[in-house]
């Protein structure tokens, strides 16, 4: 796909977004959007399949023949001359592409209802949302919409404000995407870019759903690495990836476009917050992540509330090839003392009330498979904080779980500006040391975020060398540093960074010899210069200026 076409789309429905929410909470206007983003993709897809099902009966009229017949779509023409056939083709749909759309609910029915600012379009809208969620297909799209309210009124007081704002909202949207394709790729990079922008303007909030796309790569790229000869490359086949604090999916997207659209089994996600859990669901589809190829749940990850974790047989265990998570920062939470026979938690212990961090980490950690990498998000903090956290890090490292601490700059999120790191952890690792890499100091300064160069268009690629480092192991001085066990364990087991690699700048190496000429020269320079103004100072019976022989 053309960058710049996937770039102009994601601007030209930025600006629409930007335009139409008016007064609307940003945060709110953007699971409008998106949905709607959504539907169109749902759509066109579905029509496309409709028309590869159909072949030669499938009516493909000009716009203005189908406004004559009374209808807004090729596919109503057809229901319409063929009634008895409908319920064999539907089931048909339902084998091939897994869901159906009725015509009255497509969206170029509805970008027709918004054109002509039809009084039906709030109601039509409302009627195909729950057609999608309930009764399209089994439990793909159950729930889809929930959140957004049609009828709320941050679209209008009365229901001709609303129907009038949607009529607005769906008829520029319509109209931006009518130069564009509905290929797969430019809807969910285009999605991907609103929910980038969004996220922006989000604040901390932005911090539930979006993991920025830089730090995304760096995650997905060592992951994707082979886990125990990461010099050898990337695997040829992940049978499973599991983002347990999965936001939007962009994480879990990332190392499905490195793997390739075949390269992993099954992709699993968790989400605790009901509006991004739907996101990422949304994500999947767009990004034509087929409803076999994904399962995202609804649920708290902390609390283990999705049974297929809750396997009490150890041989039947979930595990997974690969872990990627960048779950709330320092979240409180609320450990019952049952937990602490939890099997996630027992060999190590619970972590504090005042900082979920590592509760997330061993989490994770746990349904990790002994070949497997986890590549997980923390603050800073972790690396060295006392108390319960001392001791899990403690029995981690003794164990020899983390591999690789990465130290990242401040201001990369944009929900908080606080320095973070990236661990990266194994239950079978060779190496018998750790790798500490200093990224800190390594970015591009920014107004609002800082950013890190990804080597395209004259910026340092900043993420290549990361990535780069940890595969290869590489030391480098004041970037860098192989660390064995026996010194970590002199320092208490605190992974600061700064105690392994020293961030101070050296000073130049001064050439003696060329000093000392210069030296000489400027001791001339004075000598001379004092004479010349004790023969004024004599001429004018004035005290002389003492020289080097005086």
């Amino acid at each position: 796909m053309n960058d710049q076409i996937q770039k102009q789309l994601g601007k030209t429905l930025w600006n629409i977004a930007d335009q139409l929410r008016g007064a609307m909470n940003a945060d709110d206007f953007r699971d409008y959007m998106l949905s709607f983003l959504f539907l169109r993709y749902l759509s066109g897809n579905y029509e496309a399949a409709a028309k590869r099902e159909l072949g030669p009966d499938y009516p493909d009229l000009p716009q203005d023949v189908l406004a004559r017949s009374g209808a807004s779509t090729p596919l109503q023409a057809w229901y319409e001359d063929n009634p008895s056939e409908v319920g064999d083709f539907e089931k048909q749909m339902r084998r091939k592409v897994h869901y159906v759309i009725q015509p009255p609910y497509l969206w170029n029915n509805i970008a027709n209802l918004a054109r002509t600012q039809s009084d039906e379009l709030l109601l039509t809208l409302d009627r195909g949302f729950k057609y999608i969620e309930n009764e399209s297909f089994q439990s793909t799209f159950s729930g889809l919409f929930s959140e957004i309210n049609l009828y709320s009124e941050k679209l209008g007081k009365t229901q001709p404000d609303k129907n009038k704002k949607l009529c607005s909202i769906i008829a520029e949207i319509a109209k931006g995407l009518a130069d564009f394709s509905s290929e797969v790729d430019q809807l969910g990079d285009a999605y991907e870019y609103l929910i980038g922008q969004f996220a922006a303007g989000s604040g901390k909030k932005a911090g539930e759903f979006y993991t920025p796309q830089q730090i995304s790569d760096i995650l997905s790229a060592i992951v994707t690495l082979d886990s125990q000869e990461p010099a050898t490359g990337q695997k040829d086949r992940l049978t499973s990836v599991l983002d347990f604090a999965c936001g939007s999916g962009s994480l879990l997207l990332n190392v499905r476009k490195r793997m390739g659209p075949h390269g992993i089994g099954k992709i699993f996600g968790q989400e605790k917050n009901i509006t991004t859990y739907n996101l990422a669901r949304m994500n999947m589809l767009l990004h034509g992540v087929k409803d076999t190829e994904f399962e995202i749940f609804h649920g708290d990850t902390l609390a283990n509330d999705w049974d297929i974790l809750r396997e009490l047989n150890p041989a039947k265990k979930p595990s997974f090839d690969a872990i990627v998570a960048n779950p709330p920062f320092s979240l409180r939470w609320e450990p019952t003392e049952a937990m602490g026979d939890d099997v996630r938690f027992k060999n190590y212990g619970l972590a504090p009330k005042s900082a979920a961090d590592f509760a997330f980490l061993l989490h994770g950690f746990h349904y990790l498979k002994d070949d497997g990498v986890m590549a997980i998000i923390l603050p800073h903090g972790v690396l060295f904080r006392g108390g319960a956290e001392e001791r899990i890090r403690t029995k981690l490292l003794k164990d020899g779980h983390i591999d690789t601490v990465i130290g990242l700059p401040a201001n990369l999120f944009y929900s908080t500006g606080i320095p973070v790191c990236i661990l990266i952890l194994k239950k079978c690792k060779k190496p018998d040391d750790v790798l500490f890499i200093n990224a800190a100091e390594h970015f591009i300064k920014g107004k609002r975020q800082n950013q890190l160069g990804n080597g395209e268009n004259g910026t340092p690629d900043h993420i290549g060398k990361i990535v780069s480092t940890y595969q290869f192991r590489k030391e480098e001085d004041r970037y860098s540093k192989r660390v064995s066990m026996e010194r970590i364990a002199e320092e208490g087991y605190n992974l600061n960074i700064s105690r392994y690699i020293s961030t101070s700048v050296g000073g130049d190496e001064i050439d003696l010899a060329a000093t000392h000429e210069e030296l000489v020269r400027l001791d001339e320079q004075v000598r001379l210069a004092t004479a010349k103004h004790n023969a004024f100072l004599k001429e004018l019976g004035l005290p002389l200026l003492p020289t080097q022989d005086s």
